[in-house]
């Protein structure tokens, strides 16, 4: 019963969005009060239907009810339950329907937390993000209904991909997926503005905070795959330019350059135009992830395999958004005012700078990932375009953008002074200077290109710091006045500068282990010992273990260090019965930021030998706690009153409102 209360809440949601796509917006065209407010209350309750929805699934996976083809497809009754709960969203099905809960989410939350949008500009709002989750209602429901029934109902279910079965799942596809879908809310407010043919600084205003709390939760889904893939799949890599984690990167970098914009935008009232644009074009790139996931025209280990059908509906449905977006916006550009102007020398000047080495990066990945499938298509020719076409193209385009990225929040508004802000950086380049030195005395002059990319790195790092050391006024003032000072900054700016020097850390761990990962593949039986980045390996044999639904051999090291014992560590080769599929655990012991990372392969052809790949990977941490101190830079950010909709600065009745010298620079 509670599975056709499932898809019978789906119907009813079908049902809801289609009138919210029409009342409001009719009501925005007419001037009525009454029609307007029917999309905030059908948007409290579309969310509470799909809340309902997405429980029934979960219920039909908790109890493994296989009269559910989707739990029959994705389930076992021996699978822990923890990942009978992760399995919801670890299908096509599931994680469509995740995908239209978190839509629905993204337009409760307007209604409820957009008290203080203009009337029309919230109806017509609420609408788009209608026709968005009408258009995905219709998808699941033709296509992919998670509550088609099974008769007669099988006894068992045939578990979910071995892959998936990992505490990963649970936290990367629901954080990518509040980051992509969270993109729509961008998209919606660019296209009403367009339906209402105006656009401010107040509208930058309200977009801005939406944008800001989708590309935190992609930041730090990016990441969580990332890392997921590095310690689960066994391959010891942690980016591999595969066309689906392209598809979430390219939205992450349009994204990027949208909240830049917004805030130029927000500050000069200039660059309008440009960000409409960004705002359709960064949820037009996570429509086109979508498509490229569950279109089945690719393969790859995040690519969902579906029939062609589908792949033909979100192909429409990206054709209609993307199209009728792009139309409009052509159709309406020419009635915006451009806004206010500004030198190139200038912190606008330096968010333009950003603007454009940010989109034509995403550019580039576009078109490294879209090229192979297009030549299939025109001359049946299949190519790989891999690592080392984006890192010849990605990487130079990043290199001008780090470099400028500590000048930008030292220039001022309208008109900057790029030598004064230099000035002001001597202490980020002495200490890049130093970092170079020292990398290169290090490595004895042998590794000129990652000294060169440490000390960018730490330019980076101290740079993103030196605009607060400026407004607490170090080194010159005593330190509870510069503490005092900094306390009285508004949130933003640390935001912006965690953000930053998450950055720089980032790049810290990505030159680290490029330059200085080392690599041992080798046979081993039991008692063998193999050297590996200072450690000793000692290989203690291999030992059967059973799971709730695998089984597995798991192999036992000691690492050593001068002849010392410093840890023990498993590495296991596992086998599903159900699905007939192996998988790799390996093997990680984390010191300080660094790691050795061993994975077994398989037995040796001589017999009684193991294949066993031991990496060591100086910083390689860097590289994800970068990403989270990014992630908390958003979050910072979004706490700061100032980006909150509609807020007004709170001040004692009757009182002037008063502008502190830290705020006004900000």
């Amino acid at each position: 019963m509670i599975v056709e209360l499932g898809h019978f809440a789906l119907v009813l949601a079908l049902g809801l969005a289609i009138v919210q796509s029409v009342l409001p917006l009719l009501g925005a065209r007419i001037g009525d009060t009454r029609l307007m407010e029917t999309g905030s209350i059908t948007s409290v309750a579309l969310l509470a239907l799909m809340a309902l929805a997405f429980g029934a699934l979960t219920a039909a996976y908790v109890t493994s009810d296989f009269s559910v083809l989707n739990v029959v497809e994705n389930s076992h009754s021996l699978k822990p339950m923890l990942y009978k709960v992760t399995g919801v969203w670890g299908n096509h099905e599931g994680s469509m329907l995740l995908w239209v809960l978190i839509l629905a989410l993204f337009g409760a939350l307007v209604a409820l937390f957009g008290s203080d949008l203009p009337a029309s500009l919230k109806a017509n709002v609420l609408s788009v993000q209608a026709w968005i989750l009408t258009a995905f209602l219709l998808f699941v429901l033709m296509t992919s209904n998670p509550f088609t029934r099974v008769v007669p109902a099988p006894f068992e279910g045939q578990d979910l991909n071995p892959v998936l079965q990992d505490i990963g799942l649970a936290i990367h596809p629901p954080m990518l997926y509040l980051g992509y879908v969270g993109f729509s809310i961008a998209f919606s407010f660019a296209v009403a503005a367009l339906i209402d043919g105006r656009i401010d600084a107040a509208w930058a205003r309200w977009v801005r905070p939406w944008t800001l709390v989708a590309w935190l939760f992609l930041t730090a889904g990016i990441a969580m795959g990332s890392y997921w893939a590095y310690y689960e799949l066994g391959w010891g890599g942690w980016w591999f330019w595969d066309p689906v984690e392209n598809a979430s990167f390219m939205p992450w970098l349009s994204g990027t350059a949208l909240l830049h914009s917004a805030v130029v935008m927000e500050k000069r009232s200039a660059l309008k135009i440009w960000t409409v644009l960004l705002a359709i074009l960064t949820f037009s790139f996570s429509l086109l992830g979508t498509f490229l996931v569950r279109s089945g025209v690719l393969t790859s280990v995040h690519a969902f395999a579906v029939d062609p059908e589908r792949g033909v509906f979100i192909l429409g449905i990206l054709c209609v958004f993307i199209g009728g977006s792009l139309a409009l916006f052509a159709l309406r550009a020419g009635d915006l005012e451009g806004g206010g102007l500004f030198a190139p020398i200038s912190r606008e000047g330096a968010l333009v700078f950003n603007n454009l080495f940010l989109t034509t990066a995403a550019a580039t990945v576009l078109t490294g990932t879209l090229y192979p499938l297009a030549l299939e298509v025109v001359t049946g020719t299949k190519i790989s375009v891999g690592a080392p076409f984006f890192n010849l193209t990605f990487g130079p385009l990043m290199l001008p953008l780090l470099f400028a990225m500590p000048f930008g929040p030292l220039l001022a508004w309208k008109r900057g002074d790029l030598l004064a802000a230099a000035q002001r950086l001597y202490v980020a380049i002495g200490a890049a200077m130093t970092g170079i030195v020292v990398v290169l005395a290090v490595t004895r002059g042998s590794q000129i290109l990652a000294a060169l990319g440490f000390g960018l790195a730490i330019w980076v790092m101290v740079g993103s710091l030196v605009d607060l050391a400026g407004r607490a006024g170090l080194p010159k003032a005593k330190p509870h006045v510069a503490l005092r000072r900094l306390a009285g900054l508004p949130r933003s700016a640390f935001g912006t500068a965690l953000a930053h020097f998450g950055v720089g850390v980032t790049l810290l761990g990505i030159m680290s282990v490029g330059a200085f990962n080392t690599e041992t593949i080798t046979t081993m039986t039991a008692g063998d010992t193999v050297e590996a980045g200072g450690y000793v390996v000692r290989f203690d044999g291999l030992a059967p273990r059973a799971g709730p639904n695998y089984r597995e051999e798991v192999g036992h090291f000691t690492l050593l260090r001068d002849g010392v014992a410093a840890t023990e560590m498993e590495s296991a080769k596992r086998f599903y019965p159900v699905r007939q599929m192996p998988t790799t655990e390996a093997g990680i012991h984390t010191r300080w930021f660094s790691q050795v990372y061993i994975a077994l392969g398989d037995a040796a052809a001589n017999g009684g030998a193991t294949v066993v790949r031991i990496w060591t990977k100086p910083l390689v941490t860097l590289i994800w706690l970068g990403a989270v101190a990014m992630a908390l830079g958003g979050l910072a950010s979004l706490t700061d009153r100032r980006l909150r909709v509609g807020a007004p600065a709170r001040r004692r009745a009757g009182a002037a409102p008063v502008r502190g010298p830290a705020e006004a620079r900000s």
